[in-house]
């Protein structure tokens, strides 16, 4: 049997009974260099030479980590959320209440997209912002189901389409390994590849809107507050804002992040705004958060890199070819759902993209696919199951808030609603943009 599907069939298998995903890539990889004839030495062999591809996609999120704890000990976003919880509780009970549910959408909305992008926190307000406005969510009768639906819009879509914070990773990540497949591309055109693809997920939140509008009781039950209350020079708030900007600016002219976020961190302790005695302990706190991500993204390279060197991506794209029987439009469907079933079972986007990388691209260009195309097909594979996977951070995180007082459940209220209302827009999306429109 073809060492590919089954070094693939037994990562998912082992992610799926919830192996560590880090030990899953590994023991996939090993079986899969093993099927194919590759001696155990030659194997680890070339799951080393691929573990360098990541190590600059590591570090990125590694400072970005380092960056977020850094913004956050400045106390702006403390500023920021306590600001808004106060004008949504000094309303919260009044006859005002779609204008207050209009308020909060915005805001939780608001606030995942800049964690993704303007202020690359990634899930780590969600704790803080949503356990002291689930009373508020009761009174207005608001169905938690959509909240997470809002949430995970904003912890996806914004990667998918937007070039900076963690899109800069998510594109430069697409764009190094469709380059390592055989194909170079042009990593300004991303934007408008993925164009379509994130006009699904808008569509999903739109009918996801329409959908949970109906109100929903729940208990009313305390739930331990994160403190909102801080107190903080002007002064630093204004370099805190300055930092994100130059951290931007920065990565937009050397096209890294890895620059954009050391100038931000820079800018911070040139200022005063954080203590340099402070700076090895935030450091080490972020990266601490970001390392499991980074691990996963490094074994998935290496992951990757065993199956371009067993020689069998060739007689799998030969055999599909088969199998398919020319069909571009059922072959470009089969491998949008296998983007979806990797990714559900890793819990990874950015983790996905090297393992349908080395197996998409060359059957893309076989099949004739534009550059274009190929991107489009490449990026909606890789983030499709992020959002309604059970180990995705895109559902884990809004379950951390939505669940502080135990009436939202992981399943049924975070993973299945994401499920429907993203992953079946994003393949019927991208699966049209990469047929009829690129």
């Amino acid at each position: 049997m073809n060492a590919v599907i089954i070094a693939v069939v037994v990562m998912l298998v082992l992610s799926l009974l919830r192996v560590n995903v880090v030990i899953s890539l590994v023991l996939g990889a090993v079986i899969g260099g093993l099927t194919a004839g590759m001696s155990l030495p030659d194997t680890i062999t070339a799951f080393h030479n691929g573990l360098g591809n990541g190590a600059q996609v590591a570090l990125s999120y590694g400072l970005l980590g380092g960056f977020a704890i850094a913004i956050s000990k400045t106390g702006i976003t403390e500023i920021f959320i306590d600001k808004i919880l106060k004008l949504v509780r000094q309303n919260g009970e009044t006859e005002k209440k779609g204008y207050i549910k209009a308020l909060i959408f915005f805001f939780l909305l608001l606030m995942a997209i800049f964690s993704q992008n303007l202020i690359p926190i990634h899930i780590a307000f969600i704790p803080l912002l949503v356990p002291p406005i689930l009373k508020i969510l009761n009174i207005l009768e608001v169905d938690r189901r959509l909240i997470a639906c809002i949430l995970t819009f904003g912890l996806v879509t914004p990667y998918m389409l937007l070039p900076y914070g963690f899109g800069f990773i998510y594109r430069d990540i697409l764009a190094t390994q469709i380059g390592l497949s055989g194909l170079e591309v042009n990593i300004n055109d991303f934007t408008k590849a993925m164009a379509i693809p994130a006009l699904g997920m808008l569509l999903g939140l739109i009918v996801a809107f329409f959908t949970y509008r109906k109100p929903r009781v729940y208990k009313t039950i305390q739930v331990e507050e994160e403190k909102l209350e801080v107190t903080v020079k002007t002064r630093n708030i204004i370099f805190t804002m300055l930092s994100l900007i130059i951290a931007v600016v920065i990565q937009i002219i050397t096209g890294s992040m890895i620059v954009g976020a050391l100038s931000g961190i820079l800018v911070l302790y040139i200022t005063g705004a954080l203590k340099w005695n402070d700076a090895d302990v935030i450091l080490s706190d972020g990266m601490r958060m970001m390392a499991f991500i980074g691990f996963v993204i490094i074994a998935a390279n290496g992951f990757s890199s065993v199956i371009n060197a067993t020689g069998d991506v060739e007689s799998l794209v030969g055999n599909t070819l088969d199998i398919v029987n020319g069909n571009v439009s059922l072959a470009v469907l089969l491998m949008l759902i296998v983007g979806l079933v990797v990714t559900m079972g890793i819990g990874s986007s950015f983790a996905t993209i090297p393992i349908v990388a080395a197996i998409f691209v060359p059957l893309a260009i076989e099949l004739g696919l534009s550059e274009l195309a190929i991107i489009a097909l490449i990026g909606t594979a890789g983030a499709l199951g992020d959002a309604g996977s059970p180990a995705s951070d895109s559902t884990l995180g809004p379950t951390s808030g939505l669940n502080a007082d135990g009436q939202h459940n992981h399943i049924w209220d975070s993973v299945v609603p994401t499920f429907i209302f993203y992953n079946i827009p994003l393949v019927v999306f991208g699966w049209l943009a990469i047929m009829f429109v690129l």
